[in-house]
């Protein structure tokens, strides 16, 4: 606290520190401390002069460099352009040898066209008579299709609307859309439509078994005459009322009385049984019991069987009126006249009901739509036909008239009459009768006509 606190060095006067530093050995140093101290000052420009510097040197170095660059960069350019210009040259000659090439070749390509072009223009009119008569010989079998079709749908129409027999009219139509399907063509598509059509109709209606039914009712007429009727039933067997005389039980009086009441009892029991046999008190179980004398039992049986007779002739013809009626009527007379309580008219009657039960009539379609449709694809062949026929003698005549300069033409239509053979035999392959037209010699057209329709023939009559 009481030591006075030394002076600051920056405080001390500067005349002092000058009269010290005489006497002082230790000034120059000081000086020179002095002086680093005051040199701080200038050195902010100079580094802002040695920092600009470094960047123009750096700049002047990256410029440099990039010149070079692109110096290297310029012939590597030059050379790969000189490489891809020498390239180009040697391709540019092969394209042109291959175009010298590819001239040669679609001058001998002219050449062939001209050749082709006169086989074409000989073997055009023999292809123009070939069609013609593939034409005539496709038309003879569509028009036995045609027939065949036209057969079997009339056949069918009948089989429905006269004997009702679905099953005989539905082979009838498959048939005939089998042949059609054989014979596939695109005017025949409409005809083949309807058929089907009236297939599916008919696969829809409900099957009657007719042979089943018939037997069940053929059965019925067989046992129609084992029937009880209601009034024929057998009596009851009448039981003995007293035993035959035999000896007597013991002597005298009292044996002779019991043979007498024996005797008695025999002959009151076979006037009781002579009794019951003219007198008869049943239970019948109807309101109204009907009797019939005897000679009328047969007319009764034979009236029944009659019934499921022509029962069983409405079901063959498919008469569902006359066969419901007459089964009703057999099941009212079974039910009146014949003994309802024996198990065999049970079994008949129930036999009877679900015969009634059976839906024979039914309405089966008229087959119009295939009628229509066959008379429209007839009507088009007819005129197609009328068509071909008028332009078949055009055809015809034209080779006749391509092959008449062939003398002229010969040593330039060799070649071509030898490259000829495989043509004809390509189309031999596809049309075997039409073989023989495939030269083109005059002598050799008017074969065509008889061997195509010689093979024609047979295969009609198939």
């Amino acid at each position: 606290m009481g030591v006075p606190e030394a002076p600051p060095a920056a405080e001390v006067d500067p005349a002092a520190r000058g009269a010290a530093s005489e006497g002082d050995p230790v000034a120059p140093a000081a000086r020179t401390a002095n002086a680093a101290e005051e040199q701080p000052a200038r050195s902010p420009a100079a580094w802002w002069a040695l920092l600009l510097a470094l960047i123009a040197v750096g700049v002047a170095g990256w410029s440099i460099w990039q010149a070079r660059e692109m110096r290297l960069q310029t012939g590597q350019l030059r050379a790969e352009v000189a490489s891809r210009l020498s390239d180009g040259e040697t391709i540019a000659t092969e394209a042109r040898g291959m175009m010298r090439q590819q001239q040669e070749v679609i001058a001998s390509l002219q050449g062939k066209l001209g050749a082709l072009e006169s086989r074409v223009e000989t073997t055009q009119g023999q292809a123009e008579a070939l069609e013609a008569l593939y034409q005539e010989f496709s038309r003879s079998r569509e028009d036995g299709v045609l027939a065949e079709v036209e057969q079997a749908v009339a056949l069918a129409s009948q089989q429905l609307q006269i004997a009702g027999n679905v099953e005989a009219a539905l082979i009838g139509l498959q048939e005939a859309e089998a042949r059609l399907a054989i014979h596939d063509r695109g005017q025949l598509a409409t005809l083949r439509r309807a058929l089907v059509r009236d297939i599916e109709e008919l696969r829809l209606l409900p099957v009657l078994d007719v042979s089943g039914l018939s037997l069940r009712l053929e059965l019925m007429l067989e046992r129609a005459d084992t029937l009880p009727l209601a009034f024929e039933s057998p009596l009851p067997a009448a039981a003995a009322v007293g035993a035959e005389m035999g000896p007597a039980d013991g002597g005298g009086f009292v044996g002779w009385m019991a043979g007498v009441w024996r005797f008695a009892q025999n002959v009151a029991a076979d006037a009781w049984s002579e009794i019951r046999t003219l007198i008869r008190v049943e239970r019948l179980d109807q309101e109204d019991p009907v009797l019939l004398a005897p000679e009328q039992n047969t007319f009764l049986r034979e009236n029944l069987k009659m019934r499921l007779l022509t029962a069983r002739l409405a079901l063959m013809a498919r008469d569902g009126r006359s066969y419901a009626a007459d089964l009703a009527q057999a099941r009212q007379w079974l039910e009146r006249f014949y003994d309802l309580r024996d198990e065999r008219v049970q079994a008949a009657l129930g036999e009877l009901k679900q015969l009634e039960a059976v839906k024979v009539r039914y309405a089966p379609p008229d087959l119009s739509e295939t009628f229509s449709a066959l008379r429209s694809v007839q009507s088009r062949a007819g005129r197609s036909g009328a068509d071909a026929r008028g332009a078949a003698a055009p055809a015809q005549a034209a080779p006749a008239a391509a092959a008449a300069p062939a003398p002229a033409s010969a040593p330039a239509e060799a070649p071509v009459a030898t490259a000829e053979t495989p043509a004809s035999a390509a189309q031999g392959a596809a049309n075997q009768p039409a073989a023989a037209e495939a030269q083109p010699a005059a002598p050799a057209e008017q074969a065509p006509a008889g061997s195509v329709t010689d093979a024609a023939a047979p295969a009609a009559s198939q």
